[in-house]
């Protein structure tokens, strides 16, 4: 088998719709339904509420949780927006950074060995695993999960769903896009 893998020079916002364009050639290769991704002031969330309106795909968002930094960046009435169109926006615990409570842990071990891709799979892991514990992704289930480098997106994974409780259950099957 030989798939395509779409490499990006430089990590960053400018990628965000380049995301998009191989997400909607995976969503139409492998029939899936359903994008897990992250969105921390809105932009990427935006973007995708609005090139999905009134398309078969399901959007569950995971913004930062509340109290990681000053205040919440995701505007609330984004969160209105999606879902009122039938998708999901979801401020779980981040499970890579919980320093502030546990100290050095292994979370942030994990997370320090996922950026060696890049931070993007670092984030599409973390995320995943949060969906999957607010029962928004089903174990097993094939999502495309996206994420980025600061702002906007530049990494797409096709991933199965798993819990922090089972995390052995997550499997990277594909691998769309991401920054050099």
């Amino acid at each position: 088998m030989e798939e395509r893998i779409v490499y990006f020079e430089e990590a960053g916002t400018e990628n965000t719709a380049a995301v998009f364009d191989v997400v909607d050639r995976a969503l139409n290769e492998l029939g899936i339904h359903k994008i897990v991704l992250a969105s921390t002031r809105g932009d990427t969330a935006r973007y995708a509420l609005d090139r999905y309106h009134g398309r078969d795909v399901r959007l569950i968002v995971v913004p930062h949780q509340y109290g990681f930094g000053p205040g919440q960046r995701f505007p609330p009435e984004l969160v209105e927006r999606a879902r009122e169109e039938g998708h999901t926006v979801y401020f779980g615990t981040m499970l890579f950074h919980q320093e502030k409570l546990f100290g050095t842990t292994v979370g942030k071990t994990v997370a320090d060995f996922l950026r060696f891709f890049c931070q993007g799979v670092k984030v599409c892991v973390e995320i995943l695993l949060m969906a999957g514990n607010a029962g928004l992704v089903e174990a097993g289930e094939e999502v495309i999960v996206v994420a980025g480098t600061g702002r906007g997106a530049d990494t797409a994974l096709v991933m199965y769903g798993a819990t922090s409780t089972e995390p052995k259950g997550t499997h990277v099957s594909r691998i769309l896009c991401k920054p050099l």
